[in-house]
């Protein structure tokens, strides 16, 4: 048996290659849209991809399994679990095999075993892996968003992310007595996983590739907690909130995604247009690192870096329905365009080079900048003038600790709350660290706010120089686990 895990920094995504060498075929578990990877990577073990399928229907990036499998010619298995609602509409058209809880199947000398596995969302599975030349036990399993290294799946997405309303509660507790049933298998069995640290599809992933079931039992507190009631408050205590492009994830993996060719990049434009596309109330989405633009930005655009976070941030900030332009370093605009494809932002109309920004100041364009302030600056102007002072962090950092009398406004949710933002007087925003800030000073700018600053470090900084913090509700589960 050869296994073989692909990871995406930015996605925090795991898909998993399953082959067996006997008769040189392969199952891909939980592929991306970048096709052309998979097929490169089987190749390379001497493999033929013969069956593609998926954990579920996913929320954080735009599925590749039905596209994999057509470029294959491979066996498409899709969930059979989950209620009429939770069936997959494309699976007919495609001739998919549908598989339930108890089902099987081989690749080559290599069985699954399909587990239903709900919780996380209605029809989600995992796969206990037996490599059947050498044992007739299970190896490992693959478990998609049920178990994670040090956390489980969080329960709550279909409410805050698909606006399945009252589903919350109801999804901690399915997801309780799934792991109540999975902790029956044995202790060595392997289990990998589909996301790691950094992740919104849980509040506390591990950054190890993978792990044991044994070792989940001892140090992972979903597993550790025997208590329904206990569980289901504590899974869905401090959840961070989803991002906003989670939603439409959920309908296009359910529908069936479009073909996708990575690597198509859209028209370079000549820096005068880029007054014309601006004029015209287009969006710009400056991709340059935060500190860059801040020194230097042609108004009306928006930052979003081109960094780890940027599909998280860029699918929170970028509309689906409408074309958009980029601005991107020298030779990075493919990964941008790539980056943004994986998640579904594929109306990228054109793009500039960085430079662009100086070309508009030198035809006589003004270039904005940020005001960063320092803690003893933001001190100085909350005692003695009349600023407003924004969190974008998540709710739940706000609850562990935050600026006294600061409210909370979520960056995802920022241009949909511009009514609580004052425009009577100077704004400062800040965040963790000051990275988020910069991007919702970005935005606040493109909105009309004249005076936004920065707070230079964020809260760390402002705990850092022991000044004062005020708390939410008690936070002693952060990161637990």
């Amino acid at each position: 048996m050869i296994l073989k895990r692909f990871y995406d920094d930015k996605l925090a995504q795991a898909s998993w290659m399953i082959g067996c060498e006997a008769v040189k075929q392969a199952l891909i578990v939980d592929p991306t849209r970048d096709t052309a990877f998979y097929l490169e990577a089987a190749k390379a073990e001497g493999l033929r991809i013969s069956h593609v399928t998926e954990t579920h229907i996913h929320a954080d990036f735009v599925s590749g399994s039905r596209a994999l499998a057509k470029a294959a010619g491979a066996t498409l298995l899709l969930s059979a679990e989950g209620g009429e609602d939770w069936q997959y509409a494309f699976a007919p058209e495609d001739g998919a095999t549908l598989v339930r809880d108890g089902d099987s199947f081989f690749v080559g000398k290599v069985r699954f075993d399909v587990l239903h596995t709900p919780g996380h969302t209605p029809e989600h599975l995992s796969f206990l892996v037996t490599d059947t030349a050498a044992a007739d036990l299970p190896v490992g399993a693959l478990t998609g968003d049920f178990v994670f290294v040090g956390d489980v799946g969080r329960p709550d997405l279909l409410e805050k992310a698909a606006g399945v309303a009252g589903t919350m509660e109801a999804g901690a507790r399915t997801l309780f007595r799934a792991l109540q049933r999975f902790k029956a298998q044995p202790d060595w069995l392997q289990l990998w996983p589909g996301h790691g640290a950094g992740s919104a599809c849980g509040k506390g992933l591990g950054a190890m590739p993978h792990t044991t079931l044994g070792y989940e039992k001892l140090f992972n507190w979903a597993l550790r907690t025997s208590d329904e009631d206990a569980f289901a408050a504590e899974v869905l205590r401090h959840q961070p909130e989803p991002p906003a492009y989670f939603a439409h994830m959920k309908r296009i993996n359910r529908g069936g995604p479009a073909p996708w060719t990575p690597g198509e990049v859209p028209e370079k434009l000549d820096a005068a247009r880029l007054a014309e596309v601006l004029a015209a109330g287009a969006l710009v989405v400056d991709t340059r690192g935060a500190d860059v633009y801040a020194a230097g930005y042609v108004p009306g655009t928006i930052n979003v870096p081109l960094n780890r976070s940027f599909p998280t941030w860029a699918g929170s900030l970028i509309p689906f329905d409408q074309p958009f332009y980029l601005i991107a370093e020298p030779g990075r605009i493919a990964e941008a365009v790539r980056d943004l494809g994986l998640i579904g932002l594929e109306r990228v109309a054109g793009w500039w080079e960085a430079g662009a920004t100086k070309a508009w100041a030198a035809a006589g364009g003004r270039l904005g900048e940020t005001p960063q302030l320092s803690t003893a600056e933001l001190q100085w102007r909350r005692d003695f003038a009349d600023v407003a002072v924004i969190d974008v962090r998540g709710h739940a950092e706000w609850e562990a600790g935050h600026l006294p009398g600061v409210p909370n406004i979520p960056l995802g949710a920022l241009a949909s709350r511009l009514a609580e933002v004052p425009r009577d007087r100077p704004v400062v925003v800040q965040c963790q660290g000051g990275v988020r800030s910069a991007m919702a000073a970005s935005v606040l700018k493109a909105h009309g706010y004249t005076d936004v600053s920065n707070l230079t470090g964020g809260f760390a900084a402002w705990k850092a120089a022991d000044l004062p913090v005020e708390t939410g509700e008690p936070a002693e589960a952060l990161g637990a686990g």
